[in-house]
């Protein structure tokens, strides 16, 4: 893991629970198909150090098709077809910003900027959505919100009851909180489109004295 998140996080790796979870996850990783690959499971860290996290947008699980799932949360693998979800989540990126849809699902463009894409659960077993939850992934990424939580005038954005429940722990006095429905073609109707969190994103930033990402 990258340098600043390890020191950041370092006392969770020691705690039994982490330890048990590391050892669960090794075990599937060599008896099952898990997503995302195993060198993926910490890349929305890698990809977005600590010291340069402006915006948070919390998922909750990797995709558990064949290559789809690259370890950041709504993105996909390169050269795979974009999901509902992320489709939709263009589409709004598109009414709010003026932004084209891209060809492309991957978001790391946006974790270089200082997207944090993170999933509450890091891992899943291949066309079993939900089969990692409960094993110790979200009591991590719990105490990853808590260690930014920490810091000032960051971007959370909540989609669904799942992620803003959550971000419950976020202070609101510190940090711009986004909240909608889920993009997902179930509930996007129903509070995502029209909601315009990234040009409200961008403008806290610019607010508080720092670059705008480039959706």
């Amino acid at each position: 893991m990258e340098p600043s998140w390890k020191k950041a996080l370092a006392e969770e790796f020691n705690k039994p629970y982490f330890t048990e979870l590391a050892t669960f996850i090794r075990s599937e990783y060599k008896n099952k198909t898990i997503y995302p690959p195993a060198s993926r499971i910490f890349a929305a860290f890698n990809e977005t150090p600590f010291d340069q996290v402006k915006v948070i947008i919390l998922g909750q699980d990797p995709y558990h098709g064949p290559n789809q799932a690259n370890g950041l949360s709504f993105s996909v693998a390169e050269g795979i077809r974009t999901p509902p979800s992320l489709q939709n989540i263009f589409k709004e990126i598109q009414s709010d910003i003026g932004t084209q849809v891209p060809q492309s699902g991957n978001l790391e463009r946006w974790s270089q900027q200082g997207v944090l894409l993170l999933n509450a659960t890091l891992t899943v077993q291949a066309g079993k959505p939900g089969s990692h939850q409960h094993k110790g992934w979200e009591e991590f990424t719990d105490s990853v919100i808590r260690v930014l939580n920490e810091k000032e005038h960051l971007v959370f954005v909540l989609w669904g009851a799942y992620a803003q429940k959550k971000g419950e722990q976020i202070d609101q006095n510190k940090h711009l909180v986004l909240t909608s429905a889920h993009p997902s073609p179930f509930s996007a109707d129903r509070g995502f489109f029209g909601s315009r969190p990234f040009s409200q994103a961008n403008a806290y930033l610019v607010f508080n004295d720092q670059e705008p990402i480039k959706w």
